[in-house]
């Protein structure tokens, strides 16, 4: 990939820029409109919980691909947490090799399909699009691309396999099956190695499968990446706590040589206010898992997932635009996303936003709760909001929510709190010797290694909340720094 891109870089550097206009003229490729991806209709999808986006087909893709100005820096690939060759996927597309697109992503990224869905593209490579920068002209539909050469695959029947060396004889492991975990088995596999990835709970794929809805993320979808790292070697083990179920010196006893730790953040975070323990005031990490993970929309599961009327949920980040619009999706008549900043300030991706609002989600801003009420038997049945106003920025930027005082109340029945979430606590309270920050977080050094010789970390265990692909970004960095250790350490298994 490397040498692709210096080919770029080099081969078509500053005559490119001093032609650029020539070219646009020549190729009108800047005068197309860029694609809009067909959706399911608003009054139809919020009775069902299927894809919302309904996915490009070729004509469409490799007409967004001819948009492409192949420019010699390409800037898109800065943008990308795990360094995808964008411009050789996307010429790929143009050509109609679509099979041979989705092998240049996978060079790369294990998880395209989900990537394509869930990735915040407009933040990363699309954001650093030269249509973007310097045109400014809506980007290449990077993140669509990806989804269409991924799902191109998929149903082809012809998913390419990466290639893996010949087995080491090192057994590593793997604590958590998300995002970071899957693309660091994958590199581990790659790289020889006998990968075992362990996770808690009775699926494999952590917050892909517990905190992202099928309607945004089909299961379908993340079991068919998964089984591709299963065809690569990797073992998975299900309903599995790593410090509870097995130490960790009972797995270097079974011949393990290093961990990856990778446990996530679904420590839920509350406000502490007075009504907050009040019957159906939960989590969005709970509700989420409810619905996602355990099935509890269906009527042949008995988990109980509350369904309101009117449902409040606070916050307005992804993980509460998710959890509103399942409470439409479950019934309610009047779902609110209640936010303590103004819309600008709102961090959800601006499709989520836009989805929920076509779905009649009712937005409350300025507005903090400061107090639950509850009915005779318990229910939460009021919310009391304080208004707010804004004042400079803080530290994320975004302006400070400052109280003013004033209250109002809101009849409500079910509340869904999606403010944060914290790290997995598990592992640093059996591995005392392991370095965490204040936030509880596992410190790692530049090649993702913890105080702890044989553990390495990743994802949101080192970051707090973040995205799927800076999740898989650090998998990457863990997988080739803990190559490294082990190289050095065992030496014996890597004569040739």
């Amino acid at each position: 990939m490397a040498k692709d891109l210096e080919y770029y870089k080099k081969e078509r550097n500053a005559q490119w820029r001093k032609e650029l206009r020539s070219q646009i003229k020549a190729k009108d490729r800047t005068a197309r409109e860029r694609v809009k991806m067909p959706e399911q209709e608003p009054l139809e999808r919020i009775h069902n919980f299927l894809e919302v986006n309904l996915g490009l087909d070729p004509d469409m893709a490799v007409a967004e691909a001819q948009r492409c100005l192949d420019c010699p820096d390409p800037t898109c690939v800065d943008g990308c947490p795990v360094h995808i060759n964008i411009p050789k996927f996307v010429k790929k597309i143009e050509a109609r090799d679509f099979l041979g697109a989705v092998q240049v992503i996978k060079e790369s990224n294990t998880l395209p399909a989900v990537c394509g869905r869930v990735c915040p593209q407009e933040e990363q490579c699309e954001n650093n699009c030269f249509y973007n920068t310097t045109l400014k002209k809506p980007p290449i539909a990077i993140g669509y691309l990806e989804r269409f050469a991924a799902d191109f695959e998929r149903h082809s029947g012809k998913a390419a396999i990466p290639e893996v060396a010949e087995r080491n004889g090192i057994k590593v492991a793997s604590v958590g099956s998300g995002p970071a975990a899957l693309a660091w088995a994958a590199d581990m596999a790659r790289n020889g190695y006998e990968v075992h990835v362990f996770e808690a709970l009775h699926e494999i794929g952590g917050v892909l499968k517990y905190g992202i809805p099928e309607f945004r993320l089909p299961n379908e979808i993340i079991d068919f990446e998964i089984d591709n790292l299963r065809k690569m070697g990797v073992q998975f083990h299900t309903n599995f706590v790593v410090g509870k179920t097995a130490t960790f010196d009972e797995l270097r006893k079974q011949g393990f040589k290093a961990f990856f730790i990778a446990s996530g953040a679904g420590l839920p975070r509350f406000m502490g206010i007075p009504g907050e323990n009040s019957i159906n005031i939960l989590s969005a990490n709970e509700y989420l898992t409810r619905v996602n993970l355990m099935h509890g929309v269906k009527p042949d599961y008995d988990t109980p997932v509350p369904h309101g009327k009117r449902v409040a949920v606070i916050g307005a980040g992804n993980t509460a635009m998710d959890a509103v619009r399942t409470a439409k999706r479950l019934g309610a008549e009047h779902a609110y996303i209640i936010y303590r900043r103004s819309r600008q300030e709102m961090p959800a991706r601006v499709e989520e936003i836009k989805h929920a609002e076509e779905e009649g989600v009712e937005f409350i801003f300025l507005a903090n709760p400061v107090k639950y009420i509850a009915d005779e038997k318990g229910h939460v049945k009021k919310i009391v909001l304080e208004k707010m106003q804004l004042g400079e920025p803080d530290a994320s930027g975004r302006r400070r929510p400052i109280p003013t005082g004033e209250t109002f109340e809101m009849d409500v029945d079910v509340v869904v709190l999606a403010i944060g979430l914290s790290p997995n606590p598990l592992i640093p309270s059996v591995v005392p010797e392991l370095e965490t920050t204040r936030w509880g977080t596992i410190v790692v050094n530049d090649m993702m290694q913890t105080s702890v010789e044989d553990m390495f970390a990743g994802g949101d265990i080192i970051r707090g909340g973040a995205t799927v692909i800076l999740a898989m970004g650090d998998g990457r960095k863990a997988a080739a720094g803990m190559h490294k250790y082990l190289k050095e350490k065992y030496p014996e298994h890597f004569k040739k």
